[in-house]
């Protein structure tokens, strides 16, 4: 039996994907987690065969976790399923140790046949995400602007791009709005900005955000 451990802030998001895996004979979901918080809480008590995570999450980003997971329990593999395109998140989430990159919107079936690759050992990549992640290996420059960014510059970035004030982008990252602008100036100047016109401009450009 693949037990599995999901985290997601969304009740019904978790119900789904129980309503998904419970269609399986030999796989279960047997524990589930609202917060970061929760889902190190979890591990402490038990062990999982594979833990699918969602990269916004209300505590703390899922990427970031995704980095201290692979160093405290390295022997559990992680399924990233989130909202946003791969071309979002999905060469970030790879590189910070991810075992698969998954939409939401993806369908059943690939969702029960991306984890069992990933609990047999393999990784589970779409064929345009491998092929960006292998030009980035080969690179020996970042390929584009927004790639030298940090993931918490990228976090932030991206949501300013999409239009959030500084306000509502400190609220969600529980973060000062200072703080917020600090990260709004290294990011222009990292990516030789001069505005957030510009920046949202580029996001666009790069399929960063969603129209």
């Amino acid at each position: 039996m693949i037990h599995i451990l999901i985290a997601d802030d969304h009740a019904i998001v978790r119900e789904g994907l129980k309503q998904i895996v419970a269609e399986e004979s030999d796989m279960k979901v047997t524990g589930e987690a609202g917060t970061i918080g929760a889902l190190f809480d979890l591990l402490k008590k038990e062990s999982w065969d594979i833990i699918i995570l969602d990269i916004n999450m209300p505590d703390r980003s899922g990427l970031d976790a995704l980095k201290q997971l692979r160093l405290d329990y390295p022997q559990t593999p992680i399924l990233i399923l989130s909202m946003y395109a791969e071309e979002q998140y999905g060469m970030r989430a790879l590189k910070a140790g991810a075992a698969g990159y998954l939409k939401k919107v993806s369908a059943p079936d690939e969702l029960v046949n991306a984890i069992r690759k990933i609990v047999g050992g393999h990784r589970y990549i779409s064929p345009s995400l491998a092929e960006r992640l292998a030009d980035s290996l080969e690179a020996k420059e970042p390929l584009l602007l927004h790639e030298a960014l940090s993931d918490r510059e990228y976090q932030i970035m991206c949501q300013i791009a999409s239009g959030l004030s500084a306000e509502k982008i400190a609220a969600s990252l529980a973060i000062s709005v200072h703080t917020v602008y600090s990260y709004r100036n290294r990011i222009l100047e990292k990516m030789h900005l001069k505005s957030n016109v510009e920046l949202t401009r580029y996001a666009l450009q790069y399929k960063l955000i969603d129209v």
